[in-house]
C-alpha cells in the first residue's frame, strides 16, 4: 500500500491528471464513436459483450456471433479490441490518480480512504480479463463452452459493479471537495 501511496503523490500534479484524463476519453470517446458503431453495424442491433453490463448467457454469445458473421466477428478482433486493450490501463491509472488529486485536496490521501484509489485499477483488471474472454471466445467461435461464456460473463459484471462503484465515489468525492472549496471562500 505504501507503493501506491508514493506512486499517487509522485503523480497527482493538476496537469498530470488532467492530461491522463483528457487522454483516457479521447479514447473512450474514439470507441463510442468508431469502433463500437463500426462493430455493431454488423450485429443486427445486438449490443457487443462489453457494453452489457448485467452480463451475458451462452446463447446471447452464440446468438451475437453468429450475427456478426465472418466481417463482424474479425472487425471485433482487430478494430474494437485492439483499441480496448488500451483503455483500461489508461482508466485505471487515470482515474485512479484522479481520485487520489481530491484525496490530497481534501487531505484524505491515507488509509483508509486510499483504497477508494484502488478501484479504477481493479476494474482495468477485470476489463481486460473480460476482452481475453472475448477474444478467446471469437478466436474459438464454433467451440465456445458454456464455462467461458460464464466466466467472462462474470468478468463484464464485476467491471460494471466496480466501475459503477468508483464514479459514485468519484461523485462523493468531488462533492466533499467542492464542499471544503466553498466553505474556505465563506470564511
Amino acid at each position: 500500500m505504501r507503493k501506491l501511496i508514493s506512486f499517487i503523490q509522485k503523480n497527482i500534479s493538476g496537469k498530470k491528471v488532467l492530461l491522463l484524463f483528457v487522454l483516457t476519453n479521447i479514447i473512450y470517446a474514439l470507441m463510442l464513436t468508431i469502433t463500437i458503431p463500426g462493430t455493431m453495424k454488423f450485429s443486427n442491433g445486438m449490443k457487443l459483450l462489453d457494453m452489457m453490463p448485467t452480463g451475458y448467457d451462452y446463447n446471447y454469445v452464440t446468438e451475437l456471433f453468429t450475427s456478426l458473421g465472418d466481417v463482424g466477428r474479425k472487425t471485433y478482433l482487430t478494430n474494437q479490441l485492439p483499441v480496448d486493450m488500451i483503455y483500461p490501463f489508461l482508466f485505471g491509472i487515470s482515474y485512479c490518480l484522479l481520485s487520489g488529486y481530491f484525496l490530497k485536496k481534501i487531505n484524505r490521501l491515507k488509509k483508509p480512504f486510499i483504497y477508494l484509489c484502488l478501484l479504477p485499477l481493479i476494474t482495468g483488471l477485470f476489463d481486460y480479463l473480460e476482452n481475453f474472454g472475448i477474444i478467446v471466445m471469437l478466436n474459438n467461435y464454433t467451440e465456445i463452452t458454456p464455462l467461458l461464456v460464464k466466466i467472462t460473463s462474470a468478468f463484464t459484471i464485476i467491471k460494471s459493479i466496480t466501475t459503477s462503484a468508483y464514479f459514485i465515489s468519484l461523485v462523493v468525492l468531488f462533492i466533499v471537495f467542492t464542499a471544503k472549496k466553498i466553505n474556505k471562500k465563506t470564511s
